[in-house]
C-alpha cells in the first residue's frame, strides 16, 4: 500500500458521518461518508461495529463521482430497482 493510502487508513473516524438524502427514512440501510484528512471514508450503517470503512483519496473520490455523473455504472443497477 502507498504511504498516502496508509495515512488514509490510519486516519481516525471520529468525525461526523453524512448519509445520502436518498437513504431510507429510518437511517438503518444506508451508505455513509465522512471527510477525513486527505480524502473520504465510506461506511455502512448496518455494520457500525466494524472499523471496515473504505477510504479514498481526494483524487480517487473525484474520479468516482465524475464516473457516476457520466453514467458509467448505470448498467450495474438492475432494471426496476427503486428507492
Amino acid at each position: 500500500m502507498s504511504d498516502q493510502k496508509d495515512a488514509l487508513y490510519a486516519a481516525s473516524l471520529d468525525g461526523e458521518w453524512e448519509k445520502s438524502s436518498f437513504s431510507n427514512g429510518s437511517g438503518s440501510d444506508c451508505v455513509q461518508i465522512m471527510p477525513i484528512e486527505g480524502g473520504v471514508a465510506f461506511g455502512d450503517t448496518k455494520r457500525r461495529d466494524l472499523d471496515g470503512a473504505l477510504r479514498f483519496t481526494d483524487k480517487e473520490m473525484l474520479a468516482h463521482v465524475l464516473a457516476v455523473k457520466a453514467g458509467q455504472y448505470d448498467h450495474l443497477i438492475p432494471e426496476g430497482t427503486e428507492l
